[in-house]
C-alpha cells in the first residue's frame, strides 16, 4: 500500500501497484503490515516499576493496594515524572499514540500525582494524546477532602471521571457523586468495577442503571468486570444484553486480572478474566489494555497493549483469522472510539498516526508479537526499533529508583 501526507494527515491511500499521487510524504508500505497506531485504554503510570521497592508476600488485591499506598506517599513530583517517562518511552516504541492514564487522587499524594501528569501531557502532546482519568483508588468518602480533590482534579486538568466500586464505604454514594460531577463538567466516566472473582460482587447492575439514568449512553467505561466471569453463563448473558443497550464499554485487564483472582481456588482455578467472547456474542463494545506494569498489581509488562492481547487471546481459546482481527481492533478503532479519540484510522482526512509492523499477515502482529519497525505521529516518524523522539526530551528528571 501506498500512503500519502501532507499537513500531518492522510491524504491518499492506493494499492501499491498503482502510481501514487503526488504528495508532501509518501510511506512505501511494502511487505509490511501498517495499522493505525495503537491506543492503550487502561494504564497506571505513576505506579510503574515498583515491584522490586514492595513486600515479595503481596498475593491478593486488598494487600496490593495497601503496601502500595504506603508506597505512593514518598513520591515525589521528579519520580512521578521519571515513571511516566518510562513507560511512556517504551510504550511510543510499542506503536502508541493515543493512551488514557488512571492518575491517582488520594488522600496520600492529593493531587501531587496529577498537577505532574498534567505537565507530562504538555509535554508529549507532540507524541501521545494523553487522557487523564481522576482516579480515587482509595475511594471517595473513607477520607476527608476527597470530593473537594476530585472536583479540583476536574478544574485543573484531567479529562474524565474515574470511580472505584469495589473501594468505597457505599456504592450508591460512590456513584452518585461520580455521575454528577461527571454531568457537571461533561465529562466521560471511567470505573474500576467488580474486581473480584465473588459472583455476588455485582456493582455492574448499579452501574448500568446510573448509566441510563444520566444518559450516559456511549460515554461510561467500566475496567475489570470479572466477578461477571465466575456467575452461571446464562445470568452472565443476560447482564452482558444490558450492557450492551446501554452503551458501556468493558475495557478487560487480563495481565492482572489473570495474576491476581483465583487466588483462593484449590480446583478448578478459575482464570479470573471478563468473559469477553460471551460480551462480544451480545453486542458489548469490548477492548482491552495494560493495566498496571511491574508492581503489586501486575508484575509483568512494559508497555506493550499486544502484551496484554496475546494473554487474552490463550485465556479465551482466541486463535482463527477473525478472532485476531478483533483482537486488533480492540487496541485501535474499537478502543479510539470508546475514547473519543477523533480524527483515527487509515481514513482520508484523519491524522497519520501510524504503526508498521514487521510481517505481511496481521495475525502475526498477536501471534508472535510482530516487531512494530516503526511509529508515525502525524506523519513524522517517531519512534523505530532504535531510537524515540522522547530520548531528545530534556525532561530534567532522575531514574526511577
Amino acid at each position: 500500500m501506498n500512503i500519502g501526507i501532507k499537513n500531518g494527515e492522510i491524504c491518499y491511500l492506493r494499492p501499491h501497484k498503482e502510481s501514487p499521487p503526488l504528495s508532501k510524504k509518501q510511506l512505501d508500505v511494502k511487505n509490511k503490515i501498517i495499522l493505525p497506531s495503537l491506543v492503550e485504554s487502561h494504564i497506571h503510570l505513576e505506579k510503574a516499576f515498583m515491584l522490586h521497592e514492595l513486600p515479595k508476600d503481596i498475593t491478593s488485591l486488598k494487600k496490593a493496594i495497601e503496601e502500595t499506598a504506603k508506597l505512593k506517599e514518598t513520591l515525589s513530583k521528579e519520580e512521578i515524572k521519571s515513571r511516566c517517562f518510562k513507560v511512556l518511552e517504551k510504550s511510543l516504541r510499542y506503536g502508541v499514540t493515543k493512551m488514557r492514564a488512571q492518575v491517582e487522587i488520594d488522600p496520600f499524594m492529593e493531587l501531587r500525582a496529577l498537577e505532574t501528569i498534567v505537565e507530562v501531557k504538555e509535554e508529549i502532546k507532540h507524541l501521545i494524546d494523553l487522557q487523564i482519568v481522576a482516579f480515587p483508588q482509595e475511594g471517595i468518602f473513607f477520607h476527608e477532602n476527597m470530593e473537594l480533590l476530585m472536583e479540583t482534579a476536574m478544574e485543573q486538568g484531567a479529562d474524565v471521571v474515574g470511580g472505584i466500586t469495589y473501594n468505597d464505604r457505599n456504592l450508591h454514594e460512590h456513584l452518585n457523586f461520580t455521575f454528577q460531577l461527571a454531568k457537571k463538567y461533561n465529562a466521560d466516566i471511567d470505573l474500576h468495577t467488580d474486581f473480584s472473582d465473588n459472583p455476588e460482587e455485582l456493582a455492574i447492575l448499579d452501574v448500568i442503571k446510573w448509566t441510563n439514568k444520566y444518559k450516559m449512553q456511549g460515554r461510561v467505561s467500566v475496567g475489570h468486570l470479572t466477578s461477571l466471569a465466575s456467575i452461571e453463563q446464562k445470568k452472565a448473558r443476560a447482564i452482558a444484553v444490558e450492557i450492551a443497550k446501554s452503551g458501556i464499554t468493558v475495557i478487560a485487564l487480563p495481565l492482572t486480572d489473570f495474576y491476581l483472582n483465583g487466588r483462593k481456588d484449590e480446583q478448578a482455578v478459575r482464570r479470573g478474566v471478563t468473559p469477553v467472547k460471551l460480551l462480544l456474542e451480545e453486542g458489548v463494545n469490548v477492548i482491552y489494555g495494560s493495566n498496571n506494569i511491574q508492581n503489586a498489581f501486575t508484575p509483568y509488562g512494559e508497555g506493550n497493549p499486544i502484551d496484554a492481547g496475546a494473554l487474552l487471546a490463550q485465556v479465551h481459546y482466541f486463535y482463527n483469522d477473525v478472532e485476531m482481527k478483533q483482537l486488533l481492533d480492540m487496541i485501535t478503532y474499537k478502543a479510539a472510539n470508546a475514547l473519543g479519540f477523533n480524527q483515527y484510522g487509515l481514513k482520508l482526512g484523519h491524522d497519520a498516526d501510524l504503526a508498521m509492523f514487521d510481517t505481511t499477515d496481521y495475525t502475526q502482529i498477536i501471534l508472535s508479537k510482530a516487531l512494530c519497525e516503526a511509529v508515525y505521529r502525524k506523519g513524522e516518524l517517531v519512534a523505530s526499533t532504535t531510537v524515540t523522539k522522547m530520548n531528545k526530551l530534556d525532561i530534567g528528571v532522575g531514574s526511577v529508583r
